[in-house]
């Protein structure tokens, strides 16, 4: 359960991470301005600059966080079988 919920939210960050990274403006205009004028006025700027930064860092954040929760949570499998293979074997003896 608590997996499905963190890889649904890892998979919304990634999608949402992808989309502001190809909105902020590059060193050639980005896909800011690639939609006309107006979008790279909208996009343009240091203020919507500063917040796509920050939006940016919070989604790398979110992703690495998931990242990290998801691989936690698919290795518990492993621990559960070697505690039962350790079991067998103290029973073995």
């Amino acid at each position: 359960m608590l997996q499905t919920i963190l890889s649904i939210v890892h998979v919304t960050v990634c999608i949402f991470l992808i989309l502001v990274v190809l909105l902020q403006q590059g060193r050639s205009g980005g896909m800011g301005s690639a939609f006309g004028g107006a979008t790279a006025q909208v996009f343009g700027g240091r203020g919507a600059g500063n917040f796509l930064t920050r939006l940016t860092g919070i989604c790398a954040a979110i992703f690495m966080l998931t990242s990290i929760g998801l691989a936690y949570l698919s290795s518990a499998g492993d621990r559960e079988l070697k505690a039962f293979e350790k079991q067998q074997q103290e029973q073995q003896k």
